[in-house]
């Protein structure tokens, strides 16, 4: 299989965190976006930005970057969508997503996923790690995709489905699990960033 692209997935509209681009919040002096760009490139043929509004804000990273084709923040399976159309158009199988929000996951997450996927005609894998609750959590913003499903999940998004994992469980989705429960730990408020200063 040929090396998937990457997609940092930025296009949600941080309320938690008083709005505006929380990717752009600095943690040890380097914004999570590039923290996140730093651990997904190496693991990828090509990365792009997923992210709504004026792309020019981005123009430093040096990534393209990619709006949501289905319009009103419907969640990230607009920014799959978005990442997989991409992707076609440059002749790739299929992406991985990663959310901007998460600077520590795994250096070993496509790796991961292309394994899980092995035998499957179209691949379809989200990250999961252990849950003391629930026995495991997926982690529907961190996935192996195949752009070979994009009109389907764009008709989804069109007839209103908005979950991740109900999209993925009708296509057969597999999990690929890793091992650490705090491996996808993402910044969603102020406090969760100070938490992730003391985490560096």
């Amino acid at each position: 299989m040929k090396q998937p692209f990457g997609i940092i997935l930025a296009g949600g509209q941080a309320t938690r965190m008083g709005g505006g681009d929380k990717g752009m919040r600095l943690l040890g002096g380097q914004s999570l976006l590039s923290r996140v760009e730093a651990r997904l490139a190496p693991q990828v043929a090509s990365i792009a930005l997923n992210a709504n509004g004026d792309a020019a804000r981005f123009a430093d990273l040096g990534m393209p970057v990619i709006a949501d084709s289905v319009s009103g923040f419907v969640g990230p399976l607009a920014g799959v969508l978005a990442g997989m159309d991409w992707a076609a158009a440059q002749g790739a199988d299929t992406i991985v997503t990663a959310a901007a929000d998460t600077p520590f996951f795994p250096c070993d997450l496509v790796p991961q996923l292309l394994l899980a996927s092995e035998g499957m005609k179209h691949p379809l894998v989200l990250a999961a790690t252990p849950d003391a609750k629930r026995g495991r959590a997926r982690h529907p913003t961190f996935g192996l995709w195949p752009v070979a499903l994009r009109d389907d999940l764009r008709d989804a998004l069109h007839d209103g489905l908005r979950k991740v994992v109900l999209w993925t469980d009708m296509h057969g989705g597999r999990e690929a699990l890793f091992p650490q429960e705090d491996a996808f730990f993402n910044v969603n408020t102020p406090d969760d960033l100070a938490r992730a200063e003391a985490m560096l």
